[in-house]
């Protein structure tokens, strides 16, 4: 796939959530700014009004558009492992298992034993477990689980750089070109 019908896929893909973005309505504490919350216009302000809301949108609209680059452009890419009912990755490049998070806030116990479980899951199936988190604001207890649980953790930074070293795509930089055309910015 060319790189402009790449763009234009995971265009389409992001204006879906734009238009849930912006009939959201509201209900209301981090201050700061991601890639994707930048390409949307959405203010720490805004997210704060329903920090629920946006975790959960923006941290789908995440795994969508890692995973969709991934499918698009990895020729080792495969879907998400299942184990019984459980689904511990989002897909699979290779030899890694690949978990998309927007970002860890909770620190309780289901959460915890959920990523030391999983991970140590896929190793004994064979699988390097990379989590590949947007935000640094992580909790600290959660990211001590998911490394206890043998994954390896990537946040903001770390994260793009994997994406782009698999993928040869720049998501970072096509986040900042979609924010500058002022294409996804919700109008409030």
């Amino acid at each position: 796939m060319n790189q402009s019908n790449l763009e234009a896929h995971l265009l389409h893909i992001a204006s879906g959530y734009k238009s849930s973005f912006a009939a959201k309505t509201y209900g209301g504490n981090g201050n700061d700014l991601d890639p994707l919350m930048d390409a949307f216009g959405i203010t720490p302000g805004l997210k704060r009004e329903n920090r629920q809301y946006w975790g959960r949108e923006l941290g789908m609209c995440w795994q969508v558009l890692v995973v969709t680059l991934f499918t698009l452009t990895c020729k080792d890419f495969a879907p998400p492992l299942r184990l019984g009912a459980d689904e511990p990755c989002d897909c699979r490049l290779g030899a890694d298992a690949i978990d998309t998070k927007y970002r860890v806030g909770s620190g309780d116990s289901g959460t915890l034993k959920k990523f030391r479980t999983y991970g140590k899951l896929l190793v004994e199936k064979g699988y390097r477990p990379v989590l590949l988190f947007l935000r640094r604001d992580n909790l600290k207890a959660a990211i001590t689980a998911c490394v206890q649980g043998g994954w390896t953790v990537l946040t903001a930074d770390e994260s793009f750089q994997y994406i782009g070293e698999r993928t040869r795509f720049d998501l970072e930089s096509w986040l900042r070109r979609v924010k500058a055309s002022g294409e996804l910015l919700i109008e409030r």
